[in-house]
């Protein structure tokens, strides 16, 4: 009598057991500490970019802003890097996606694109003087203009607003390469929840739409001179 039950008994864990693989199967993101930090890093640099044009306006601040996007830059190719190899593994094997950390670096990575944006239009019209404040110090240089200067022994002071253009547009682009690629691996639910009609509608955000809207912010941003300040 016992015997006749272990092929049942054997058949349920082993279909118990092929679930569980299953659903361990679905990628998980082994530090998802770093999507945190890049939420307080973005919402850091646009708590900044606020007092640009303010009483607490200076070029400490302007220099903390650069900082704080270079890192945020490297925080979003950081993450994608361990990321998306993992989200594109499991649609390679059959997995449906559904990853919620790529969903937030999504997003995050398009909050930080218009904060970008603002900061470059910012710079445009707030320009700063840095010329006081990178006398006695080391400023963001590359290592053409300490070879110009030996050549023509004349000092070279870097031009801080201009090479932030540069920056801010080459960063641009980082963004939005990222976000092209972090979109065809979004899920299709997610893809219209930024559209004021989407409470209304069942269609979702066609992706050309969101193409659309990152090459529409990189359009507005031009550069003046080649980028040192990286």
């Amino acid at each position: 009598m016992h015997l006749n039950h272990l092929p049942c008994a054997t058949a349920t864990s082993s279909s118990s057991s092929s679930s569980n693989s299953s659903s361990n199967s679905r990628p998980q993101f082994s530090n998802p500490n770093l999507i945190v930090e890049i939420n307080s890093h973005v919402a850091l640099f646009r708590d900044m970019l606020i007092h640009v044009g303010q009483t607490k306006d200076c070029p400490e601040l302007r220099e903390k802003i650069r900082k704080l996007r270079r890192t945020c830059v490297e925080a979003f190719k950081h993450t994608a890097q361990i990321l998306m190899p993992q989200v594109k593994s499991a649609m390679a094997d059959g997995i449906l996606t559904d990853n919620p950390h790529l969903v937030l670096l999504f997003y995050m990575a398009q909050l930080f694109l218009r904060e970008l944006v603002k900061s470059y239009r910012l710079i445009q019209v707030v320009p700063m003087d840095m010329s006081g404040y990178y006398e006695n110090r080391a400023g963001p240089s590359n290592l053409g203009n300490v070879i110009s200067q030996i050549l023509l022994c004349k000092q070279f002071t870097p031009d801080f607003n201009e090479e932030e253009l540069c920056s801010i547009t080459k960063d641009s682009q980082d963004i939005a390469m990222l976000l092209s690629e972090m979109q065809e691996y979004m899920p299709q639910h997610e893809a219209f929840l930024e559209r004021n009609a989407a409470l209304d509608t069942n269609a979702p955000w066609p992706a050309k739409r969101r193409q659309n809207y990152i090459c529409k912010n990189m359009s507005l941003l031009c550069c003046v001179s080649r980028p040192n300040y990286l």
